[in-house]
């Protein structure tokens, strides 16, 4: 009797126990089922991540090309024909205003000035003798012994000679100022930077066809305590060139030392060629380190307004409509912005327009991304924001951060796999 109580018991208890797991089963079954339907919807909605855009300084700075030449710089060129008997500067040379820098033998000119001063005397003889041959007819004048009509062609007679003996004078002094040319002087205090003649060399003056092969450029002469510096300026920094510009200046001779020139004039018009405009800067040379004539790095920084940001180039849309941006809204929904992009580097790309400081912009969009869409914003790893990346620093300790990324494909099967095999 007692054991059929035990077995009924024992029958009871083990259909209890079977009802109560087979009720758990289910309802951990139906749990399971709606956590998956809850992470199949929640992966539906596209995770990304954003970066911010970065403002662009309110300066531009630009790296240009230019050439540093003396305060005045004369070339000295031959204004007669000769060979050079002999130089007395050289390259270098500091010289004042009237020093000799070379002499030159004219044979030519010497010859022509002796036959200046024969046509000269001859011509004061011939004048002499209508003076005298004048004064006599008019000395018959009262005898009536000549005509008025002889009278009158001897006086103006000797006029006329003595115009001919001012012109032979004339000409006489105009071969004695190209005598003084034999002479080649300094204009002016400064350095001797060109020499380009030897003695024994043919020189001439510019455009003298009859001695072709002839030197005419002499010497170099050149102010060097003060200097000039060109640079041919884009127009857009047009409005900035104005006094208070400065330049920093760097030469190839010196590249650990810069120079500071300050504005000087521009041109106030543009070369329609290259659209840039000749602007000169000056700078006082005491120490004459800088030379004429040297190449120069010039760096320019001036202010700009304009609304410019940055952003990784990786972000940039292109479709039909040109090229656009992934923006987030408040509402995290998806929005396409047409931008301008004023320039393109490596990594990261200058926008001049269509862009905003408070605007989350999706970086490596995916193609599948609609507009007006719903996205769910993650935050990246380090590093995955190229233009807002904060500078390193090192720390005593290492510190741990966890950060919420997009589960991998991998991640979320092995998710379903435990979750159906419960």
């Amino acid at each position: 009797m007692m054991k059929s109580l035990n077995g009924k018991y024992i029958a009871i208890a083990a259909v209890l126990f079977s009802g109560l797991y087979l009720g758990h089963r289910i309802f951990e079954s139906r749990s399971d089922a709606k956590l998956l339907g809850e992470k199949t919807i929640a992966d539906a909605v596209p995770t990304v991540a954003v970066v911010s855009p970065k403002p662009v300084p309110p300066t531009e700075s630009i790296v240009l090309p230019g050439n540093i030449v003396g305060w005045y710089e004369a070339p000295i060129y031959a204004r007669v024909t000769g060979y050079v008997k002999m130089w007395h500067k050289d390259y270098g040379d500091y010289v004042k205003k009237g020093d000799i820098l070379a002499e030159i033998n004219t044979p030519d000119l010497d010859a022509e000035f002796r036959q200046a001063h024969a046509d000269l005397d001859s011509e004061r003889v011939k004048y002499d003798l209508a003076e005298v041959t004048a004064q006599r007819w008019i000395a018959m004048r009262p005898s009536h012994a000549v005509s008025e009509q002889s009278i009158t062609v001897q006086e103006q007679n000797m006029k006329s000679q003595a115009a001919v003996v001012r012109a032979a004078e004339q000409k006489v002094k105009n071969i004695e100022a190209f005598i003084g040319f034999k002479k080649i002087v300094a204009p002016f205090d400064g350095v001797v930077i060109q020499r380009n003649i030897n003695v024994g060399d043919l020189v001439s003056k510019e455009g003298n066809l009859s001695t072709p092969n002839a030197k005419t450029n002499l010497f170099t002469v050149a102010v060097v305590d003060k200097l000039r510096l060109f640079v041919n300026m884009p127009q857009q920094f047009g409005p900035f060139l104005q006094p208070g510009l400065t330049a920093d200046v760097t030469v190839p001779q010196l590249p650990n030392r810069h120079f500071n020139f300050k504005f000087l004039t521009v041109a106030r018009g543009f070369d329609i060629s290259t659209r840039t405009t000749t602007t000169v800067f000056t700078i006082d040379n005491k120490d004459r380190a800088l030379w004429p004539g040297s190449y120069a790095q010039v760096h320019l920084t001036a202010p700009v307004d304009s609304q410019t940001f940055t952003m990784p180039s990786t972000a940039l849309v292109f479709q039909e409509h040109g090229t656009q941006v992934a923006v987030v809204t408040k509402d995290d929904r998806v929005n396409l912005k047409k931008i301008t992009v004023s320039k393109l580097m490596d990594q990261i790309v200058e926008v001049a327009d269509g862009l905003s400081a408070n605007d989350r912009i999706i970086n490596n969009p995916n193609a599948a991304l609609m507009d007006g869409g719903k996205v769910r914003v993650v935050t990246p790893e380090p590093g995955y924001d190229l233009v807002n990346a904060p500078e390193p620093t090192q720390t005593s300790e290492p510190s741990h951060i966890t950060t919420e990324k997009p589960a991998s494909p991998s991640q979320e099967a092995s998710v379903k796999t435990i979750t159906t095999d419960r």
